[in-house]
């Protein structure tokens, strides 16, 4: 499994080439603060790579969640719309967002990986 970040503080990882699963960092979760909506993309529906599928909202804030790549939404992670505060608990694991059928691979060779995300964090 690899792990890759974006600017905006998603991580998409890619587990085999059916799907990639979609969340927000825990530096996004720690911004944001306590986590008491979440807006899941709709399954089947196509986002190009940059396209806003969903939205987070906590006590601080709303903020978009943005697409890392270009596919199409195969599953959602329905658990959030009862217990959003999963991607407070647990951002990496039980509190993913959504799984993506990765239609174009390159645009995973284009985000960040683990020491580029730790650089880009120690730049805030």
């Amino acid at each position: 499994m690899t792990t890759m970040y974006t600017p905006d503080h998603e991580w998409i990882n890619i587990e085999d080439h059916e799907a990639a699963v979609v969340g927000i960092t825990h530096h996004a979760q720690d911004a944001l603060g306590d986590v008491v909506f979440v807006e899941l993309p709709e399954v089947g529906r196509t986002y190009k790579r940059g396209d806003v599928a969903g939205v987070v909202e906590s006590v601080k804030a709303a903020a978009d969640l943005y697409m890392p790549v270009e596919g199409e939404v195969v599953e959602v992670n329905t658990a959030l719309k009862d217990d959003p505060s999963l991607v407070n608990k647990d951002p990496l694991g039980n509190g993913w967002f959504f799984k993506v059928h990765v239609t174009h691979m390159e645009h995973f060779d284009e985000l960040m990986d683990p020491p580029a995300y730790d650089k880009l964090l120690k730049s805030l």
